[in-house]
């Protein structure tokens, strides 16, 4: 079983910007691709970003692109969520997701998830 633990989530003025992150145990993390999802209140949960298991390729919801980064470091079995030139539309609580495939199988519906940091971007 894997376990994903979410940290870096808090308030942030509109323009701003968050670095979240998540680190995993339970498993070989160089084994997983990784991702992050949100949810904003009333709305569903929506795919954010996702990358593969050497962190070569990464992909990216329309929405967040140019604005948002993941990364992974392997030797901290970490992924991470640099989120900047925030908007009050980011605001939501943002998962961390892992899965036993590929990056394409994050965003298709991960094998594990966190619990969740909320994020929240004022005006």
């Amino acid at each position: 079983q894997v376990q994903l633990v979410e940290s870096g989530g808090g308030l942030v003025q509109a323009g701003g910007s968050l670095r979240l992150s998540c680190a995993a145990s339970g498993r070989t993390f160089s084994s997983l691709a990784m991702g992050w999802f949100r949810q904003a209140p009333g709305k569903e949960r929506e795919f954010v970003a996702a990358i593969n298991r050497n962190g070569v390729t990464t992909n990216y919801a329309d929405s967040v692109k140019g604005r948002f980064t993941i990364s992974r470091d392997n030797a901290k079995n970490t992924v991470y969520l640099q989120m900047n030139s925030l908007r009050p539309e980011d605001t939501a609580v943002y998962y961390c997701a892992g899965d036993e495939g590929t990056l394409w199988g994050v965003r298709a519906g991960p094998d594990y998830w966190g619990q969740g940091t909320l994020v929240t971007v004022s005006e």
